[in-house]
């Protein structure tokens, strides 16, 4: 059969596409926050000169990217939100799952921008983000011998960053460590980065965030600084080791009978769902 030609021109923006962006334009521009009305739908009908099925489909777009809440009733409308990061990060992790990353294309950028991140928080931490840490740190030095507890414990050392990236001055910044530290936890749920267990990493983690949490009570930025690019650099090794271990794993699975019979049988299921 021959394939269609794969068009290469820009798909045309939808009217409801272009009166949404618009829409987020004069958000911006008006300097509206969380709580403030949008215009009625009658309003936007009359301003944009468009049907009331184009105006509530651009609304449906901005209420599905998280910027307003769609009410009902006498006192309904559009309610304009404070967007969270996580529809972002989602969508760019969907799309780069798709890129086979790895462990080491992670770090080469969180080796950069966790330093800066970090030296970018000295002195404005709370005594409540301090009490965070140390409740992340006590939780993390807790964690038992299980499968699971191994998995928890990985998600509570990134919970750390995270704790960091959210006291951030600069917005940019912190969303990008936030980002790479969710791709992390994605890469370790994804292939089993907690399996099998390595105290060596657990203690290393624990004690760079004991040192991290010292340097910051003392405000030592250049300390700060030197503690995070050496624990990054000690992350990634331990990273590139777990990922070279799975690989191994991996291999010695796939040349399994039952590996290979489950293959056979789902190469049969695309090819019969292919051919219709």
């Amino acid at each position: 059969m021959t394939q269609a030609p794969v068009s290469t021109s820009p798909r045309r923006p939808k009217l409801a596409e272009l009166i949404s962006d618009d829409i987020k334009r004069w958000i911006a521009a008006e300097s509206l926050g969380e709580g403030d009305r949008l215009p009625n739908e009658k309003a936007l009908m009359e301003l944009y000169g468009s049907a009331k099925g184009t105006v509530r489909e651009a609304l449906k777009i901005l209420e599905v990217e998280g910027l307003i809440t769609l009410k009902t009733g006498p006192k309904g409308g559009a309610v304009i939100n404070q967007p969270s990061m996580e529809p972002a990060s989602r969508m760019l992790r969907n799309f780069l799952h798709f890129q086979q990353l790895d462990g080491k294309q992670v770090y080469q950028l969180r080796k950069l921008l966790e330093v800066e991140l970090a030296a970018s928080v000295v002195g404005k931490l709370t005594e409540q983000d301090f009490q965070q840490l140390e409740a992340n740190m006590s939780a993390c030095a807790c964690c038992a011998s299980h499968e699971e507890d191994h998995r928890h414990q990985r998600f509570l050392e990134l919970e750390f960053h995270q704790l960091l990236a959210r006291a951030c001055p600069n917005p940019l910044l912190a969303f990008m460590c936030q980002f790479l530290n969710d791709m992390l936890r994605d890469l370790v749920v994804i292939k089993k980065a907690y399996v099998p267990e390595r105290k060596q990493f657990d203690h290393a983690n624990q004690d760079y965030h004991r040192q991290l949490v010292d340097a910051y009570r003392a405000e030592d930025a250049p300390r700060v600084r030197q503690i995070m690019a050496e624990h990054m650099a000690d992350a990634e090794h331990h990273m590139s080791a777990l990922e070279a271990e799975m690989a191994i794993q991996m291999l010695v699975s796939n040349d399994s009978p039952t590996h290979q019979n489950h293959r056979s049988k789902l190469h049969d299921l695309l090819t019969d769902n292919t051919s219709v």
